[in-house]
């Protein structure tokens, strides 16, 4: 079984790893963000693709579940005493990725390109692909502070402003890639982590083509809400923000036009009822990773599921 996985954001990332546990390596793909990417003083940041790279290659904090582990901080410390507006942290371990990166897009290579060079040099197995090599930006307009890059909500604000709209900058621009197209054409099973809707998959769906691919395809999705409430990061403040109510129905909703199965956790008690008049058929399991083995867990949950959605779209 051939299966891509869309992710964005610590919670995709841990699936993704339980993902390649249970998956041979030629036969996953993980199409990743781009929109949260920007320039850090001149250098081009990826968090979404770095803390998918770093997590498969089992070289992420694994306290934060972002950046290096055993990381150190000299240059950001001597550049804070230089400018004391630096907000967003970048280690030494992982400034050399963003040189490297920033390096070679400058001779012309594509993100795509590059994201696969570094998938070699740290052994990643599987395939790891930017959404698009098109530069698209996330914006968030806020009640307080207006429009905001993403990263300055998320990081330098701490997501408290309160979320008015979000928007996707150049994004009926942006082109699908050769590999993007490849790896849905070639796939058995769409998988849809448990990542923000909102900001790590929507702007992976708005690219222009790239419904159509994933419509002809059966599709899963995690929901990345339990109990109402998001295991880390602003998914359930967005949506209620935007007024609408967080848990797996919301999550559901959001993917309905594409989703053949949600996989959301027992705490939210039996949902088929509700799920049913969607068409979409659900399955509770323990969604919590909080460790490897629980990743792996529900990965083998979520392969099983949508191979039983292959056979039986009804089951």
């Amino acid at each position: 079984m051939k299966v891509v996985a869309l992710a964005g954001g610590v919670g995709g990332a841990k699936l993704v790893n339980g993902l390649s546990k249970v998956i041979p390596g030629k036969d996953l793909s993980v199409i990743v963000n781009t929109g949260d990417d920007f320039l850090f003083h001149g250098l081009y940041v990826c968090p979404d693709l770095d803390t998918v790279l770093y997590t498969l290659a089992g070289i992420n904090n694994p306290i934060t579940g972002w950046g290096r582990n055993c990381e150190t901080w000299h240059v950001l410390e001597e550049l804070r005493k230089i400018n004391e507006d630096v907000w967003f942290n970048i280690g030494d371990k992982d400034l050399a990725i963003h040189l490297e990166r920033t390096r070679r897009l400058a001779t012309g290579c594509t993100l795509t390109e590059v994201t696969r060079f570094l998938i070699e040099k740290f052994q990643v197995c599987c395939q790891v692909i930017p959404m698009t090599n098109t530069p698209v930006r996330t914006k968030v307009n806020t009640r307080e502070l207006g429009r905001l890059d993403f990263q300055e909500y998320f990081v330098k604000h701490k997501f408290q402003p309160v979320l008015k709209s979000i928007e996707f900058e150049n994004i009926d621009n942006a082109t699908l890639s050769p590999e993007v197209s490849n790896a849905i054409n070639q796939a058995d099973l769409v998988v849809i982590c448990p990542s923000n809707p909102f900001v790590s998959i929507a702007p992976i769906l708005k690219i222009p083509g790239i419904l159509q691919l994933i419509n002809n395809k059966t599709s899963v999705a995690v929901s990345p809400l339990i109990e109402g409430k998001a295991i880390r990061g602003p998914a359930a403040k967005m949506f209620k923000e935007l007024g609408i109510e967080p848990g797996p129905m919301a999550a559901a909703e959001f993917y309905k036009d594409i989703l053949n199965g949600l996989v959301y956790d027992e705490k939210d008690g039996d949902l088929t009822i509700e799920l049913h008049r969607w068409g979409i058929i659900s399955l509770a399991a323990n969604t919590r990773m909080i460790d490897e083995e629980c990743q792996v867990k529900l990965a083998e949950v979520v392969c099983q599921f949508g191979k039983l959605l292959m056979k039986d779209p009804q089951v």
